[in-house]
């Protein structure tokens, strides 16, 4: 599961598949390469090598810290900056970070090996590390994320591409750039690793592990876990499957090959067939989702395929447990309850120190009270007590725990890494059955031993899973991460996965004293209990007799023939394949598979024979096989010509055909190749039986014969001949008449196809001079065609071989997707790959029977997410289709179209800003797409918003607001130009100006109102912002009951909901709440304050605004997708 490093350097695109926000550690990928088993995009926040190297890791780390100053930051002009070099460890390091985001609207930032190009091949280090940007005015809102990786020649650089919003890092106000300055810092622990490689996880541990497919550890996990439960791997066993069935099309079949391959493999098993079972295509593969979700919907969908089954009901009797919801009135005799069933509870981890603490939470009561009373029915508004009480718990008990959490001051969810317990035994009997309801069954003893302990490391949005098990519930613990399988201690299962921070010593003077605190970013997600009482029943056996015979046999069947393939391979050094060519596989293949050369040696029949077998005998099994008699066997050597063409080159000798299979196989490549390539020529008699070969002077030329018909389009092999090398082609020409069928007399035009890479090179020959003369040798290849009269043509496409030859050289079918549908092929045609761009949009253009081809906008494809790239191609930015397709070292076959309604040159010099139009007349917001020259200025934005809008009075005049999480950050100007205005980020606004605004009294004071809540977070009160921010015009004197008052008709709020709202006096985040006898412009005493927006009148009151339907970043390819199992 290792994603791709930077390899090359790349400065015109850098891949981030999945380019919306990827949170967790990455490595930085400008060019990916495709991983065996299909491709590998990044995979989201994945710590992979940390996690695999776990084991690893020997020896005291050695640490340092290191801090690096960056000034002019936001005048940056790069696009990637490496720090200075430092060393930890004895290795020299160097942060790496993107100022403008590696294709994300976020800083990117990467720790980096900065001699990686000068070391020794084989060359690894491990490290763990943080990365952070410091808040220079609040140093409690630094953002230090940390992680830890093995770092080798593939994998010279890791960490996070998203690492912050780009609109926070720029924000002056938000304390991370300060006069222009941002400060990195890093803290780097350098251990050293053991090799895993010859590790055998069956004959260490008994059990094997599960292939990764790029993303794919969070099932894995998940299935080892299940498995590992017998119960349900018998259930899974019962399910009815028939040898018809097929596992990629049948989920329980699929699950039933999987569990029985990881009951009986030798070694790691794929789960390819489960996922096409699911109706995955390998993007989902690539697509990191969440163990919780797919556990969910796994479950659902096997209990729906056992239904009307013998197993019936298993999901339930296993996972199923059910609470009551209540409600009790204190002052009355009323009580509301409803019975609910779970599958697995979602415990708290913030603020709750272990698993009983959380379940302490689960059940505690809440007061109905005050303005929050319960309506009880016919008793009225009542004060009332409110919670949870569980019936009973099931006899697998599933624990998610709330690691991730969403961070209001952040806007994102974010994880909780803090420390929290869990227990090997599990009593929810404690205290007297305190979380059991009074209808519980208080005879069966909810006593629950941990069985297992799935792990996440990483980010918010992705990374890592693995999984502690002890499959027995023995003492012995064992690691479950994708294909390995250890030992472990019960101490790494269970206190090293509760997280918190861990502290190692510092032991370099030379840096800060302080001790390095890490984040143990690893910690336990989901846990697995099993009730004592219910343990033999759960843990049963499972044996064949469990298994369905035809899946016995089925699996059998493919044991035996991945076992023939390991023996094939393992003999494979004793052996030589010969590939043997003959005239029928030329005229099988050639204008059909292949136009170029003579054959696809791949496509020819072929011998594995003994490299100690004397060829003369392998002529023998030739005669048996093709009917040809030994003596009539002639063999011919291929040889691949400087100009990488490949052709026969000449016989073999009679002292070479008594040596060995291996002797000829070494004369004839040179190479350490297992393979010999040969031409069978065979001469037939006149009664068309083999005749012995004629004999071969050195002036004996062996030529190959292409016809080609223009009309058709064709070109076939027609046959070999003989010439001597001092003839000339004029005296063949009755031959190949005879070879074509045409009449003797047939006027013919003659070419030599001498190569195709890079260029296609197809030369007319002179039939009057000597094949010597003209350079001609043994396994030339001579094309021919009819002669066509001038006037015919004009009448045919490619009237000749060279200019045929170029044409299927060039040609190249295109796939074309409409880019709103990205996944489906809307035509398919056939162009060039040296067609301009011009010729590629007119073809569309045809296609699309549009008039105007520069109306066309192209997206290229990228072959690693499958997906389209994030930029589309500019108007003739490109010089031929071919570079349209490659991608890195791939070239792809689909583009992309839309058709756009003015022309893209037109288009590109155009600046579109999209804007929020708020009208006045109604609770109404309309999205506008304004599309202008880019020297235009914010008074033209503002006059084509009035064109598109209802404005209260003709007359009415606007402004343009940048808003940036609910505070308005400025007026623009009207003059300012529109080219540099940026609504990635910022949401612009536009608005007409009130009348009152216009006319200020100087003593009036226009100020920023806002809404805020108040929330806790890092354990301290924080403010907040949300809805739509407005300006106020307050008047001297004003008290704010008066402010209120238009408040309220402004917001058209009821009284009822209005008479709850706070008033505060915010600066700087601080609320300072206000009277409704105090003056409000007594304040808000400045006029210009710089950040005017952390100077406002703050309206506190609860968020009940529904969320709007636009946001500021539009990203156009959606990053998460729901775990969906389709079949």
């Amino acid at each position: 599961m290792a994603p791709q490093p930077l390899d090359q350097q790349e400065d015109e695109e850098m891949l981030v598949p999945h380019s919306d926000v990827v949170e967790g550690p990455q490595p930085l990928v400008e060019g990916p390469q495709p991983l065996v088993e299909g491709p590998q995009p990044m995979e989201v926040s994945q710590p992979e090598n940390a996690s695999t190297t776990e084991n690893q890791v020997v020896d005291e780390p050695q640490v340092s810290r290191f801090m690096w100053t960056i000034e002019n930051f936001s005048r940056l002009n790069v696009k990637k900056l490496y720090s200075d070099t430092f060393t930890v460890g004895g290795f020299k390091w160097r942060v790496l970070i993107f100022p403008k985001g590696n294709n994300v609207e976020y800083l990117s930032m990467y720790l980096d090996v900065a001699d990686s190009t000068s070391l020794p091949y084989g060359w690894n280090r491990y490290a763990q590390f943080s990365l952070a940007v410091v808040n220079q005015i609040h140093p409690k809102f630094t953002i230090k994320k940390d992680t830890q990786h093995q770092f080798n020649q593939r994998e010279s650089d890791w960490g996070f591409t998203p690492f912050m919003p780009l609109g926070e890092l720029y924000d002056p106000s938000k304390g991370y750039l300060v006069n222009d300055t941002v400060v990195v810092e890093a803290d780097v622990a350098v251990r050293k690793v053991i090799d895993y490689l010859t590790y055998d996880s069956k004959k260490e541990t008994g059990y094997v592990g599960l292939k990764n497919q790029g993303a794919t550890c969070y099932m894995n996990s998940l299935l080892q876990t299940l498995y590992h439960i017998p119960y349900f791997r018998k259930a899974v066993y019962h399910m009815p499957t028939t040898e018809s069935d097929m596992p990629s099309g049948n989920i329980p079949l699929a699950l039933q090959s999987l569990f029985y391959k990881l009951q009986y493999s030798d070694t790691s098993v794929a789960t390819k067939e489960l996922t096409k079972s699911f109706g995955w295509d390998t993007y989902d593969s690539f697509m990191q989702h969440d163990v919780q979700e797919l556990n969910r919907v796994l479950c659902e969908k096997l209990e729906d395929k056992m239904k009307g089954t013998v197993v019936e009901g298993t999901i339930q009797k296993l996972f199923e447990g059910h609470h009551m919801n209540y409600i009790e009135c204190i002052n009355v005799d009323f009580k509301s309850t409803r019975k609910e069933s779970f599958y697995d509870l979602q415990l708290d981890v913030k603020g709750c120190k272990d698993v009983y603490a959380s379940f302490d939470k689960y059940v505690e009561v809440e007061r109905l009270e005050g303005d929050n009373k319960y309506q009880a029915e016919e008793h009225g508004l009542q004060d009332a007590k409110k919670g949870v009480l569980f019936i009973d718990f099931p006899p697998v008990l599933q624990l998610q725990l709330k690691r991730f959490e969403y961070d209001f001051m952040r806007d994102t969810m974010v994880k909780i890494n803090d420390r929290y317990e869990f227990p090997l035994q599990l009593d929810l009997d404690r205290e007297n059955g305190k979380y059991l309801s009074p209808d519980a069954d208080k005879t069966i003893r909810n006593l629950y031993t941990l069985h297992s302990v799935l792990v996440h490391s990483g980010g918010v949005h992705g990374g890592h899973y693995y999984a502690f098990i002890r499959p027995m519930l023995s003492d012995q613990w064992y690691k479950f991460d994708d294909e390995r399988v250890t030992k472990e201690e019960m101490k790494r299962a269970l206190e090293e996965q509760y997280g918190g921070e861990e502290e190692l010593p510092q032991t370099n003077p030379g840096f800060n004293n302080t001790p390095f605190k890490f984040t143990k970013y690893s910690n336990a997600y989901m846990l697995v209990y099993i009730r004592e009482s219910d343990k033999d029943k759960i843990i049963c056996d499972v044996d064949e007799k469990d298994i369905a015979e035809h899946l016995r046999m089925r699996l059998k069947k493919e044991q035996e023939e991945k076992e023939d393939k390991r023996r094939y391979k393992a003999q494979a050094h004793l052996y030589t394949i010969i590939k043997v060519a003959r005239d029928e596989d030329l005229r099988e293949q050639i204008g059909k598979d292949i136009y170029f050369d003579l054959v696809d040696h791949d496509k020819v029949r072929s011998f594995r024979i003994q490299k100690q077998m004397p060829f003369n005998l392998f002529k023998e099994e030739v005669a048996k096989d093709f009917g040809i008699p030994v003596q009539c066997q002639r063999f011919w050597i291929w040889a691949k010509r400087q100009n990488h063409t490949y052709r026969p080159n000449r016989p073999l000798t009679p002292q070479e055909e008594t040596q060995t299979v291996g002797q000829l196989r070494e004369v004839s490549t040179k190479t350490n190749n297992a393979e010999l390539k040969l031409f069978l020529e065979v001469e037939f008699g006149p009664d068309l039986r083999p005749i012995p070969p004629p004999d071969k002077t050195k002036e004996d030329l062996l030529l190959f014969f292409k016809l080609y018909d223009p009309k058709k389009e064709e070109l076939r092999f027609v046959g070999r001949l003989f010439v001597k090398s001092s003839g000339k082609p004029a005296e063949i020409l009755s031959k190949l008449n005879e070879l074509a069928g045409f009449g003797p007399e047939e006027e013919i035009e003659i070419f030599e196809e001498i190569k195709y890479e890079p260029n296609v090179m197809c030369e007319r020959l002179d039939r009057r001079t000597s094949f010597r003369f003209s350079q001609i040798e043994d396994g030339d290849i001579i094309g021919f065609q009819k002669r066509l009269p001038r006037e015919s043509e004009e009448q045919v496409r490619y009237p000749d071989v060279p200019v045929f030859l170029e044409y299927v050289k060039n040609r190249q079918v295109v796939h074309f997707r409409a880019l709103e549908r990205p996944k489906e092929d809307d035509f398919c045609l056939e162009l060039a790959k040296n067609h301009t761009y011009d010729d590629v949009v007119e073809r569309v253009a045809l296609q699309l029977v549009l008039n105007d081809p520069s109306k066309i906008r192209l997206t290229p494809h990228n072959c690693y997410s499958q997906q389209p790239k994030p930029n589309f191609i500019k108007y003739r930015s490109v010089d031929h289709l071919l570079d349209m397709l490659v991608h890195y070292n791939q070239v792809s076959d689909i583009l992309y179209y839309e058709v756009l309604d003015i022309p893209l040159p037109e288009l590109q010099c155009l600046k579109t800003l999209k804007v929020a139009f708020h009208y006045t007349t109604k609770d109404e917001v309309a999205i506008l797409n304004v599309r202008l020259p880019k020297q235009s200025t914010v008074e033209d934005v503002l006059n084509e918003i009035k064109t598109k809008v209802q404005l209260s009075q003709p007359n009415a005049e606007l402004r343009l607001l940048e808003v940036f999480y609910h505070k308005i950050y400025k007026i623009f100007p009207l003059g300012e130009k529109i080219e540099n205005i940026n609504d990635q980020y910022w949401t612009l606004r536009a608005e007409e100006i009130p009348e009152e605004e216009k006319d200020l009294g100087p003593h009036d004071r226009l100020i920023h109102v806002y809404h805020f809540t108040k929330e806790t977070a890092q354990n301290q009160m924080q403010v907040q912002n949300f809805g739509e921010p407005f300006f106020l015009v307050i008047h001297e004197g004003e008290t704010l009951a008066e402010v209120k008052v238009r408040i309220q008709k402004k917001l058209q709020v009821p009284d009822e909901e209005f008479s709850k709202w706070k008033f505060a006096f915010l600066s700087l985040g601080r609320p300072e709440y206000l009277q409704d006898t105090d003056i409000v412009s007594s304040r808000f005493q400045r006029r210009d304050v710089y950040g005017a927006w952390e100077q406002y009148l703050g309206l506190e009151h609860s968020d009940t605004t529904p969320k709007r339907a636009y946001v500021s970043n539009q990203n156009r390819h959606p990053f998460e997708k729901p775990v969906k199992i389709y079949n």
